[in-house]
């Protein structure tokens, strides 16, 4: 009778880490990936790797992902933040835009261009591609860390930027393992 117990919930612990691993890829669309790839055809940018944001994921959860495209599977995963005027009051759902001092995040495609040491060390450039997010570079919109940005995942919410993809001190240094590396420009795709 023991070993038939243990058995029941040795199999009942195996289907859930199935799910769980399943509920994971659930939030990094394929026909995101899929776009990304189709994009990458014919130009200069890195088609290794590219760096997805789901927006529509809770903030605090992981969303923001380093993916390598000729494995597919996730390299890197964090939690990043969102612009502190994308905050819709008594709503889950957020609002982008692509003006100045909306304090907004920006959809779309980003050419993530060289790292500089700024006013919150090390950051990313972003050049937006899109018509969402094309003011961008004027925007001062850059890829950079902040203290408040927690490592692992939790119920709390990720602290809000001025409209910059913020990430966690830890995750801004695992991710510029990846972004340093390359020899082209890396896509970043933010989506909804």
């Amino acid at each position: 009778m023991r070993k038939f117990i243990f058995l029941f919930l040795f199999i009942i612990s195996c289907s859930k880490v199935e799910s769980q691993e399943s509920n994971a890829s659930g939030i990094l669309p394929a026909e995101k990936v899929l776009e990304i790839k189709n994009f990458l055809k014919g130009k200069n940018y890195n088609e290794d790797i590219a760096v997805f944001i789901n927006f529509k994921t809770y903030s605090g959860k992981y969303r923001y992902f380093i993916y390598d495209l000729k494995s597919n599977k996730i390299l890197q995963k964090a939690l990043v933040s969102h612009g502190s005027g994308s905050v819709i009051k008594n709503s889950n759902a957020l609002k982008f835009s692509n003006t100045e001092g909306s304090y907004q995040s920006s959809l779309g495609k980003y050419e993530i261009l060289n790292s500089y040491n700024g006013r919150f060390g090390k950051a990313y450039r972003l050049n937006g591609l899109d018509a969402t997010n094309s003011n961008a570079m004027e925007r001062a919109i850059v890829l950079h860390s902040l203290g408040c940005v927690p490592d692992k995942e939790s119920v709390n919410p990720a602290c809000l930027s001025l409209g910059c993809p913020m990430l966690s001190t830890n995750a801004l240094i695992q991710s510029a393992k990846y972004l340093d590396a390359s020899k082209r420009p890396v896509i970043l795709y933010a989506f909804y």
